[in-house]
């Protein structure tokens, strides 16, 4: 089952995330898009990791995220991916309109292949004004972009405002 979970920044978005794969009864497997480069990433790291669960294994990739997808996935594993957003900052920062088209290709090729639950979470950025600069507004469309594609193939959708979820798409909570 794929799932996206959208919302804000400090929405409530990865702790959904986190309770959807300890309540699966699956094994979990968190897939770390984020570089921390500064202490304040560093920071906001060390939170994530000290919520979840110790027994939860950990991959850490910035770019290759299909790959890593095909390569973890499994019947009885739930993969849960935080946050695709910084993994698009990620590809965009490479400044190689190439590689960043074939990873979202290779992202959107294989998600409704991938056996098992996956849960992705990603920062809603279409709710504000739209931003000054080139790189962001950029930013802001391939995100869009993206998330409308991940939507399309997902069983369920859930964007969550103040730590409350709405589903957008599929089953309840």
């Amino acid at each position: 089952m794929l799932e996206l979970i959208l919302g804000g920044a400090r929405s409530g978005k990865s702790r959904l995330a986190e309770k959807l794969a300890d309540d699966s009864g699956l094994e979990v497997l968190y897939i770390a898009t984020s570089q921390p480069l500064d202490g304040e990433m560093n920071a906001r790291v060390a939170q994530h990791r000290a919520r979840r669960p110790a027994h939860w294994a950990l991959v850490e990739e910035p770019l290759a995220l299909a790959r890593v997808l095909r390569e973890q996935a499994a019947p009885d594993r739930c993969l849960l991916v935080d946050c695709l957003t910084l993994w698009l900052t990620n590809l965009l920062l490479q400044d190689d309109p190439v590689r960043l088209a074939a990873e979202r290709e290779a992202l959107l090729d294989c998600v409704n292949k991938l056996p098992g639950r996956i849960l992705l979470v990603s920062n809603e950025t279409g709710l504000g004004v739209v931003p000054l600069g080139e790189l962001t507004r950029r930013y802001v469309d391939e995100a869009g972009w993206l998330h409308q594609a991940l939507a399309e193939r997902s069983q369920r959708v859930l964007f969550t405002v103040a730590g409350l979820p709405m589903v957008l798409k599929g089953a309840a909570l």
